[in-house]
């Protein structure tokens, strides 16, 4: 199990590595919501997301002989990038899983870090069968996105300095995929905060999470077709969801076109860039799924991984 002192001992780690990304405020948007909000910027991490906290977390703690072989990952994009850096970052070696549909822009950062892709169909393809084959033929050591105790540790971080930086807060709204950010946020929010609550958001098409929650055990949903790629998990990770269904308060959904919405409000009111996941926390406070609607509110933006192309495409819609 995942405790805050391992979120501490990430931070120790990360620290120099990772960027302590600002805490960005707007009157308008507190306004709309009629609270205090508190948005985390994960957006303007290095890789453009979240996911080198527990991607560098997990790789730096290999043996000199497990990065001399190097390891595998599979990832949509975000956790890609964070392991092909942290990979260069260590002199170490990556080949990355990917969905053949991944962004483009995804797919030109990992190959610009200096990793190997090998793409699969996600719709008809197991991406985590691949990797155990590719580790067992190469001798590589699998860093998964999210479903490892150093990876949810390195997570939670974001939410340990959010909190450190914006004080107590009534509620974090966190992004849901495979859940390593939402468990190891909600780890650091109720150990410091017991009474804070902890709200997950998921695009209405990959509501795994929700469902699994409601029936106490995980449960499989066809895989998600979203704009929020980096939420189209098509079930909890294990370990992330004994966390989840113990910590976090409360799952709610959000739409594509309400994502959409997030987007455009974040560029035109807070001149940030966020792709669909990392627009889902705010989606949900736009669209008052939030209720009551707590005094101080904390937001992740997850992430910001979204070419200019595909940006003006999903807000032209």
């Amino acid at each position: 199990m995942v405790i805050l002192q391992d979120v501490r001992d990430a931070a120790a780690r990360l620290d120099g590595i990772a960027h302590r990304t600002p805490v960005i405020r707007s009157r308008t948007l507190d306004d709309i919501v009629g609270a205090g909000v508190h948005l985390k910027a994960e957006n303007l991490q290095r890789a453009g997301a979240f996911k080198i906290r527990g991607a560098y977390n997990a790789f730096s703690r290999l043996s000199p002989e497990q990065l001399a072989r190097g390891v595998v990952a599979f990832s949509s994009g975000n956790h890609a990038q964070a392991v092909a850096l942290s990979a260069r970052e260590l002199g170490s070696s990556a080949v990355i899983v990917m969905p053949e549909d991944s962004p483009a822009a995804k797919l030109d950062a990992v190959r610009g870090y200096g990793a190997e892709i090998v793409v699969y169909n996600r719709y008809t393809e197991d991406r985590e069968k691949i990797c155990r084959r590719l580790a067992e033929e190469r001798g590589l050591t699998l860093i998964p996105p999210y479903d490892h105790p150093h990876v949810i540790a390195g997570q939670g971080t974001a939410t340990l300095e959010l909190l450190e930086d914006a004080g107590e807060l009534d509620a974090i709204v966190v992004p849901v995929g495979g859940g390593g950010l939402a468990a190891g946020s909600a780890v650091v929010a109720k150990t410091l905060y017991p009474a804070i609550r902890v709200i997950g958001v998921e695009p209405e098409a990959g509501d795994d999470t929700l469902r699994s929650l409601a029936a106490g055990e995980r449960i499989a949903v066809p895989i998600p077709r979203t704009i929020a790629d980096g939420q189209a998990t098509p079930i909890p990770g294990e370990l992330t969801f004994s966390i989840t269904k113990r910590l976090v308060d409360e799952i709610v959904l959000v739409s594509d076109d309400e994502l959409r919405d997030a987007m455009r409000f974040a560029a035109d009111r807070l001149k940030l860039v966020l792709e669909p996941s990392g627009a889902s926390g705010l989606a949900a406070l736009l669209t008052g799924r939030l209720a009551p609607v707590p005094a101080r509110i904390g937001v992740i933006l997850s992430g910001g991984n979204v070419g200019a192309a595909r940006l003006a495409e999903l807000l032209a819609r």
